[in-house]
């Protein structure tokens, strides 16, 4: 492989620490750098990512969809030759935990009418 399809990518976390930089060829998909994440994510954050679904990376003010490559997320204009490129890591829990966990804490709620009509 060509040294020029090579992208360095460091992933900036929600606490401003970093992982990486790795070098990803520009056919890898936003799929494979999720998997890398939640794989390589440090011990001890507050927030650790269960499943790469709950992981969304931002790269110059957009949110890359996993079919897309490394490649066609790259910006043309304004990039360092030899330069990382960072981006940003979002944890988004499931909302399924969520709204069970609302549905224990519903209690029953006795409907009273205080109406009175004259």
């Amino acid at each position: 492989m060509p040294e020029e399809d090579l992208v360095d990518i460091k992933f900036r976390l929600y606490d401003g620490s970093d992982i990486g930089p790795f070098r990803y060829s520009a056919t890898s998909t936003v799929d494979m750098l999720k998997q890398r994440i939640v794989s390589d994510w440090p011990k001890g954050k507050t927030i650790i990512p269960k499943t790469m679904n709950e992981v969304k990376l931002i790269s110059s003010g957009q949110i890359l969809e996993n079919n897309k490559t490394v490649g066609q997320c790259k910006v043309p204009f304004g990039e360092v030759a030899g330069g990382v490129i960072i981006m940003h890591v979002v944890v988004q829990p499931s909302l399924a935990k969520t709204k069970t966990e609302k549905k224990v804490d519903d209690s029953p709620r006795k409907i009273v009418c205080s109406c009175s009509i004259l």
